[in-house]
């Protein structure tokens, strides 16, 4: 559970350095509507909640579209790309910038088009295709260079810099940021100097070269001052803090990281907050105060718990938005279809009725007997169409009963893994309380009860390693969750029973007592078995495995 609460408030901690990248890209009339702070590139949630900016977003893109307003088109699916990376849909996201792509190509666009390449490789590489993200950069480089754009240079070197600091690659992290620095002062933009000094900082304090992250955090520092962007010195701030404290000069931690708790405190600043109350409780924790730090600990847990219980809410309304929207696209086809299919066919019937009127009309002393064939025959193919068309409305109907079905027993089958689970837990509980009971009573002097006292312990121990359970669980799981296995074994063919069994766990998002409950270990044996699961899939320290395992 530590190293869990260690991967989350690092990658929170980093979260807005990276948005000042990517927010300060052309196109920060979303960030009013998502509540971004163009100046701080910090996230802070407000009205419209992303699932009604996306919908306004696919308005307003549908509006321009019927004006044929291209590049505004293209700017509002550029936004939607957006919305739907920051919730981590990034097949999603990539599909709507992509789609911009073309647009901002075709209207030659070259500024429009490099912020959108820049934000494209974002998205690549946070969706681990670091090859497509470089060439993504690459290409939005050669842009800037070629307008002789100073400040888009500065940016994309910036995204470069980060993407090799993430890399820990930090002397070329260094090399790009160095560059970024050079283009920022020849543009003169205060902003992109300050988050440049800051990163160059980060990778300093990465590299443990304390005074020179300290003087460019700084640095950095006075030029949000003069920017007026509080929360973005709230990270610096923080930062300083870091270093004192990790230099071993813990009062002096303790101030920077009690000034970032109180402007965090005071403009409403979660992320920031939490972090700061964790650097106070490092701070304590040096100072050997253990009491005040496990408070201040407990306080930042708290705040991360708010913190992603408010983004997982904001993330479940978007995709039943986006679920909405493909639902309601297709049923528009289908019936604009249908309607297209009943016009021709109209069409047809009124154009062979005229036809045989005229004809009727000119031979209709002779061909009586015809045209009452033709009628007959026309007659008869009105019939099949409607005898067609009931068996497709009837085909219809049968799927949707289907689809009806198979949601009631997926619910079914999610109830069943649910009490499986509920059941092994107690169970397990009952097995641990009774080998506690007997571990007391072996304990005891009363050395004629003790044979018997062990047999049954072993007997316990025997029944917490059984499998048999564990096979009624894996068929249940694999109900709800079809392929899950599957992937993580062809992703990882060394994992052991063990770490799959722990894998499945944390795909339904059970907390650590319950999966150690479950596996009949203790605790500490849990975060091995976490450790080395990690360490075969290759995922970063800061990266999170439950993260990881949801997005299988």
């Amino acid at each position: 559970m530590r190293q869990i609460l260690c991967d989350v408030t690092v990658r929170i901690k980093c979260y807005p350095l990276f948005l000042f990248w990517f927010f300060s890209l052309p196109g920060n009339a979303f960030a009013q509507a998502r509540g971004i702070s163009p100046e701080s590139g910090t996230t802070y949630f407000s009205d419209p909640p992303p699932d009604a900016a996306f919908l306004q977003l696919k308005e307003e893109m549908l509006m321009h579209r019927r004006n044929q307003n291209q590049t505004e088109e293209a700017i509002c699916l550029q936004k939607m790309g957006q919305i739907l990376y920051h919730f981590s849909s990034y097949s999603q996201a990539v599909e709507h910038l992509l789609q911009a792509d073309k647009i901002f190509r075709a209207g030659k666009n070259p500024d429009l088009l490099a912020a959108n390449l820049n934000i494209l490789g974002t998205v690549y590489y946070y969706n681990q295709q670091s090859p497509k993200a470089w060439v993504q950069f690459r290409e939005a480089l050669a842009i800037y260079s070629k307008k002789n754009n100073t400040a888009g240079i500065a940016e994309t070197y910036g995204l470069i810099g980060h993407m090799y600091e993430k890399q820990l690659l930090y002397d070329s992290a260094y090399f790009f940021q160095k560059e970024a620095l050079g283009y920022a002062r020849s543009a003169g933009d205060t902003a992109i100097l300050a988050s440049i000094h800051e990163n160059i900082g980060s990778i300093y304090e990465d590299k443990a070269l304390y005074d020179s992250a300290r003087f460019y955090f700084l640095l950095s520092l006075n030029e949000y001052e003069r920017l007026g962007n509080v929360v973005d010195q709230i990270e610096v701030i923080n930062n300083l803090g870091d270093v004192w404290s990790k230099t071993g000069h813990f009062p002096e931690g303790m101030k920077y990281a009690r000034k970032a708790a109180t402007m965090a405190d005071a403009t409403g600043e979660k992320y920031q907050l939490q972090s700061a109350f964790r650097d106070i409780a490092q701070n304590f924790a040096g100072m050997q105060q253990f009491d005040s730090a496990y408070h201040y600990l407990e306080m930042s847990r708290h705040l991360i718990q708010s913190i992603y219980s408010t983004e997982s809410s904001f993330q479940i309304s978007l995709m039943q938005t986006l679920y909405d929207t493909e639902k309601k696209n297709t049923e528009i086809a289908q019936l604009n279809a249908a309607k297209k299919a009943d016009t021709v066919m109209n069409v047809a019937i009124i154009t062979v009725l005229l036809l045989l009127g005229i004809l009727a009309s000119l031979v209709i002393s002779r061909q009586k007997m015809k045209i009452r064939n033709e009628r007959a025959v026309n007659n008869s193919n009105v019939k099949v169409f409607e005898t067609q068309k009931g068996l497709m409305e009837s085909e219809l109907k049968r799927q949707q009963l289907e689809e009806t079905s198979l949601k009631q027993q997926l619910d079914i089958q999610s109830q069943e893994l649910s009490s499986h689970i509920l059941h092994l837990i107690q169970k397990n509980e009952v097995m641990e309380e009774l080998k506690k009971g007997l571990t007391e009573i072996i304990k005891d002097d009363k050395r004629d009860q003790k044979k018997q006292v062990r047999q049954l312990l072993q007997k316990i121990n025997i029944s917490f390693s059984q499998d048999s359970y564990w096979e009624a669980f894996r068929l249940i799981f694999d109900k709800v969750h079809p392929s899950f296995m599957s992937n993580m074994q062809q992703l990882c063919p060394e994992l052991t029973p063990a770490e799959l069994r722990l894998l499945a766990l944390v795909k339904m998002n059970l907390a650590s007592g319950e999966m150690a409950t479950l596996l009949g270990i203790t605790p500490d044996s849990l975060r091995v078995i976490r450790y080395r699961a990690k360490k075969k899939l290759n995922l970063a320290q800061t990266e999170s495995l439950t993260g990881f395992v949801q997005s299988i």
